[in-house]
């Protein structure tokens, strides 16, 4: 499917009398950069004209993509402060755009949040997206307003559910087999966790570096301290470290 890979908002004229007072427009001052991920092109032009405008919503809608590999494209290249992403797509679905994004989402200067926004309720769905990274999850029946007021509520840092989806994620986190807290990962950095996982999944060196916005002597810096910190000897041994953890 040939989609365009960005697109602007148009501005609407601003409504709502006390976030007029407080701003001058309908936006209340806030303002927030999305990109839509979706492979039905009509659902996407259904939300960027329902959130789309600007000047009224607060929202600029900066990309948008149908599959994985053009949203990890549009998501790498735009940089926004949110995706709104459905779990079912051409690629991978929405597990692989956040396994693919995992850097952007642990940048501490800027990061990338991830709203999933599905037709789907189903459990394992929203599991796997929220332990892939996202911060949310809302299905399709959601209002303009309430998808408007999740996206800057997920930009703040929230957590935010559709009230029945709450339930899986406390139940599924709550699980007795949940895994126990490893020392091991504790001592590594953030930062080093980035590496450990790239390494592990066959990542290079030079791919490493460009993937996490470093150079390559920064890269090795990092894997010594992961091999140092495990008592690791190489990254074949590492790799296998992670795979035990399922940490690929």
């Amino acid at each position: 499917m040939s989609d365009p890979t960005d697109t602007n908002g148009t501005a609407g004229p601003a409504e709502g009398a006390e976030a007029a007072q407080s701003s001058g427009d309908g936006t209340g001052g806030r303002h927030v950069r999305v990109v839509l991920v979706d492979d039905h092109r009509m659902f996407r032009t259904g939300v960027q004209a329902e959130i789309g405008r600007t000047e009224e919503t607060g929202v600029e809608v900066v990309g948008e993509a149908a599959d994985v590999d053009q949203a990890v494209t549009v998501i790498t290249a735009t940089r926004p402060e949110v995706v709104l992403l459905d779990v079912h797509l051409p690629g991978g679905g929405g597990v692989e755009v956040l396994r693919r994004c995992a850097p952007l989402m642990a940048d501490a200067e800027q990061p990338v949040r991830f709203l999933a926004l599905s037709v789907s309720d189903a459990a394992e769905d929203v599991i796997g997206v929220i332990r892939g990274g996202a911060r949310g999850y809302v299905t399709k029946t959601i209002t303009g307003t309430d998808l408007v007021n999740s996206v800057f509520r997920v930009q703040e840092g929230d957590a935010v559910f559709s009230p029945r989806l709450a339930g899986f994620v406390l139940d599924a986190f709550a699980s007795t087999d949940a895994p126990p807290v490893d020392e091991d990962l504790d001592r590594l950095t953030q930062r080093e966790r980035e590496v450990l996982r790239l390494i592990a999944r066959g990542y290079a060196y030079k791919e490493i570096a460009k993937q996490l916005f470093i150079s390559v002597k920064t890269v090795e810096s990092h894997v010594s301290a992961v091999l140092r910190k495990l008592q690791l000897s190489n990254r074949h041994e590492l790799t296998r470290w992670a795979t035990a953890r399922r940490l690929v």
